[in-house]
């Protein structure tokens, strides 16, 4: 079966490296200083004006805290760059990967009824299994069909023309500035009791949600909601071993997210996406047209078998 790979993209090069690993290293570099300041908060100072152990490791748990939202940030952002261009990709080109298959199917049983070989049968039969079963008027067109027809988009894909650059794929920028400056303020890994805590994951999750779907508006209210409200208590300086547990957890979690920052950018959209990270818009263009050249290729390789 045709697949996203095939034919139209390639391998992204050196200079096209994802925002989630500069984002990476970052954290990285901020875990290692925090872990130096750890160790070194766990031997004493014999100057009689040494800083005590205990503020150097609270210096190093904010750092590491401070580290793990950035890291956080750039993985919620590209998980939502990759969500939004996959559900693009799938609108815009799911129609001619299928349409792709279809003909290759169509072609390998023209040649295999033409010369009846078995391994000629064999590639047919293989090549009909692979074309998903032909989905209805209203779910190949989906949201390009109106009341008034065919969207502009649909109309160019039947008639061979190029499709129109799809709307933008990712939140505005002041979008993504009210949500990076909203997760710096009320990310619940800032929290210290559970209370203020739960406060704090009902509230991001209602940012997350509104950064998904690229709403602006609704993040400027978030943000003034949280300006006006309850203001977190103030952590009292916590114990040595508190600390160091804390420093243990912030590790595990930025591990957790190294999985799926790596995974993220693994698939093939997310390849696709670190391709183009400034013009998703265009890489969806530019691949529509190489799928429109393939199509005319197959349908005049199967008419040239009908003769």
């Amino acid at each position: 079966m045709t697949t996203p790979n095939d034919d139209v993209t390639g391998a992204p090069t050196a200079d096209e490296t994802a925002r989630t690993a500069d984002a990476a290293k970052a954290a990285g570099a901020a875990a290692g200083a925090a872990a130096e300041a750890a160790e070194a908060a766990g031997t004493a100072d014999t100057a009689g004006t040494a800083e005590r152990p205990e503020a150097r490791l609270e210096r190093a748990v904010r750092a590491a805290e401070q580290a793990l939202i950035e890291f956080e940030i750039a993985v919620e952002t590209f998980r939502v760059e990759v969500e939004n261009f996959s559900r693009l990709h799938h609108q815009k080109l799911g129609p001619m990967y299928a349409r792709l298959d279809e003909l290759d199917a169509l072609i390998a049983e023209a040649k295999a009824a033409r010369t009846g070989d078995p391994e000629d049968v064999r590639k047919a039969q293989s090549a009909r299994a692979l074309v998903m079963p032909m989905p209805g008027v209203d779910e190949l067109f989906n949201d390009w069909v109106d009341s008034d027809g065919l969207s502009p988009e649909a109309a160019a894909m039947l008639t061979d023309q190029p499709v129109q650059p799809p709307r933008r794929v990712r939140p505005s920028d002041e979008a993504r500035k009210l949500y990076r400056e909203l997760a710096r303020k009320a990310h619940p890994d800032l929290a210290r009791e559970e209370k203020e805590r739960q406060r704090r994951e009902e509230f991001i999750t209602r940012v997350n949600a509104a950064y998904g779907r690229g709403d602006e508006a609704l993040l400027r209210e978030l943000s003034e909601e949280w300006a006006v409200g309850p203001a977190p208590a103030a952590a009292a300086l916590s114990e040595s071993e508190e600390l160091y547990a804390r420093l243990e957890w912030l590790a595990r979690r930025k591990e957790l997210l190294t999985v799926v920052a790596r995974d993220l950018e693994d698939s093939a959209i997310g390849a696709m996406l670190r391709m183009a990270p400034d013009d998703p818009d265009r890489l969806l263009e530019e691949i529509a047209e190489q799928l429109l050249a393939q199509v005319a290729e197959r349908e005049a390789e199967l008419a040239a078998l009908a003769r």
